[in-house]
């Protein structure tokens, strides 16, 4: 059979838009030969699309747009994921379904059999399971066709079942002749990896053909990667979809005319182009046009601000200038040659005079001496109004800030400073990856001035200041992170990975005392297993439970 994997990027509750996106994909399959079209999941009404899932009537509408699709579609029969209701008397309200479209008709349709419950998925909440699912007879073919999470009944980095049923192995127990899994699986570091170790061992052990059409585009925190896979049934990879890009492969099943991998970037260059890719989307589907970044010449907002451009386009990204009074020459230098080789506007908007302004009007006992750590949050927070008021009184502005995990872990960033914004790009980007960020969109010529690179990084809210004069080097940062929050090892290991007890004891302290902060960050975009946001449900008042170390 000629198949075609349908790699789009569906936008939440556009059901007009995404069947629009569904009909331009199968004329373009139905040019170039292919008897099926697969989409993603819950193409019609975009994933995740959360309490809309919930909302009265958000089910029958996803009804009505699966059935005038139907009506459009002709020979070239498409796979479509959307919500259907659920017709039995007792359960969830609605499924996760997919359909099966051709020549005007409903051919038949499927529900998903496993709902996550993990992370930043909370499917059992919406969506009742499959109780059924044999294979669907077409084309003098049986298709077994899964939903995502059907795929994961085994955890493929270990020997542990995750679910009792496995969606997959039973579609092939049931005679389907080829494997067709409908997903909507968000990239995190590592996991497309994962996922073809994963499919492989599917196809290999069910000796079964298996395809995979995978989701592409950022929806608010979530950025999907795309990567859609097909494999013979000897589980060798035959086609690879664009990473990070609307993509459609056509193939033959049989002779695999057509099939090909596209190219991928590597590690560093996958975490940037999603990074990118969700700026974009983010704003694109938001309605905002101009970014305001704030250039403090430091590393963090130039990777940020060289992320926007590349997202948006130089001349959607307005840079900021916000020297204090203790800003050095050479940082205000530093922004300047950002904003040179991005080709974006910078404005200056020296916060010493608001400073001043504070300080007079809190009194008298303010500004004396060194800044102490209330007057180095009134100048972190004199700038954030500048941004903020910039972007006000630009038609769709909005602020990205420029902070990054390992600040946010640590509680190193103050509210309603820096942390204002309406998304926070580098919030889930550990300091290490930042720099290695820098040098990826430096492999072509510079972009993040050299001196941004080298130099120590520094708030510069009081004299001579550095951001390990309170806090210890950003490789503990950053080891004790991973160790903690994405690993969730207990706290004599996280001792032990980042090499100093005392050390590990203050930053878990620090860590666990930072929540507040965490709550009113904007939202970030999600790339590593266990982000700041919606997957990581920490109470703010808690206990000293932990074990010390």
């Amino acid at each position: 059979m000629k198949i075609a994997l349908a790699q789009i990027a569906p936008g939440v509750g556009y059901l007009r838009g995404n069947s629009e996106r569904v009909l331009r994909a199968i004329g373009i399959a139905a040019r170039r030969g292919a008897q099926l079209a697969v989409f993603p999941e819950q193409t019609l009404g975009g994933y995740p699309a959360l309490d809309l899932w919930e909302e009265d009537g958000f089910d029958r509408a996803n009804e009505r747009a699966l059935a005038a699709l139907a009506r459009k579609v002709g020979e070239t029969a498409a796979l479509v994921g959307f919500v259907s209701r659920n017709k039995d008397r007792v359960g969830r309200a609605a499924r996760n379904s997919a359909a099966l479209l051709h020549k005007g008709k409903i051919v038949a349709v499927r529900h998903k059999t496993l709902l996550p419950t993990y992370d930043v998925f909370d499917e059992a909440r919406y969506f009742e399971p499959a109780r059924d699912n044999p294979p669907i007879a077409w084309g003098g073919s049986k298709l077994g066709v899964t939903i995502c999470e059907d795929a994961w009944a085994m955890d493929p980095s270990s020997t542990r079942r995750l679910y009792s049923r496995d969606p997959v192995a039973a579609q092939a127990r049931a005679g389907a002749d080829i494997l067709v899994n409908l997903s909507a699986s968000p990239f995190l570091q590592g996991k497309t990896a994962l996922r073809r170790r994963l499919l492989s061992a599917h196809a290999r052990r069910l000796k079964k053909p298996l395809l995979y059409c995978n989701l592409v585009g950022g929806n608010d925190e979530l950025v999907f990667d795309g990567g859609s896979l097909a494999y013979d049934a000897r589980g060798t990879l035959r086609a690879r979809a664009a990473f990070a890009a609307c993509d459609l492969l056509v193939f033959d099943t049989r002779t695999w005319e057509g099939a090909a991998a596209a190219p991928e970037p590597d590690d560093v260059g996958k975490c940037g182009e999603v990074l990118i890719l969700g700026i974009k989307d983010f704003a694109e589907k938001c309605g905002l046009k101009t970014a305001f970044v704030g250039l403090s010449g430091g590393i963090d907002s130039a990777v940020a601000a060289a992320l926007a451009a590349r997202a948006l386009g130089p001349s959607r990204v307005v840079g900021v200038s916000m020297p204090s009074p203790y800003s050095s020459p050479g940082s205000v230098d530093d922004a300047r040659a950002l904003a040179r080789n991005l080709g974006i506007e910078l404005r200056s908007a020296p916060i010493g005079g608001v400073y001043q302004s504070y300080l007079q009007a809190l009194g008298p006992e303010w500004g004396r001496g060194a800044p102490d750590l209330a007057e180095q949050n009134l100048q972190a927070r004199s700038r954030g109004a500048i941004l903020m008021s910039l972007s006000n009184k630009t038609p769709r502005g909005f602020v990205l800030t420029t902070g990054n995990k390992s600040e946010l872990a640590v509680g190193y960033c103050t509210l309603y400073g820096d942390l204002c914004g309406a998304l926070a790009p580098l919030a889930d980007v550990p300091k290490r990856l930042v720099y290695r960020l820098a040098a990826w969109l430096n492999s072509e010529r510079e972009i993040v001035p050299r001196p941004s690179i080298e130099k120590a990084p520094s708030a510069e809210l009081k004299p001579g200041q550095k951001d390990q004069d309170d806090l210890p080097p950003y490789e503990q940062i950053d080891d004790a992170l991973e160790a903690w929050v994405q690993d969730r090892l207990s706290p004599a290991r996280v001792a032990r990975g980042v090499g100093d007890r005392a050390v590990a004891e203050g930053l878990l302290d620090r860590m666990d005392s930072s929540e507040f902060k965490r709550r009113q960050a904007p939202p970030c975009l999600k790339i590593s297993s266990k982000a700041f946001g919606i997957g990581r449900r920490m109470p703010i008042a808690k206990a000293g439970w932990r074990e010390r170390i």
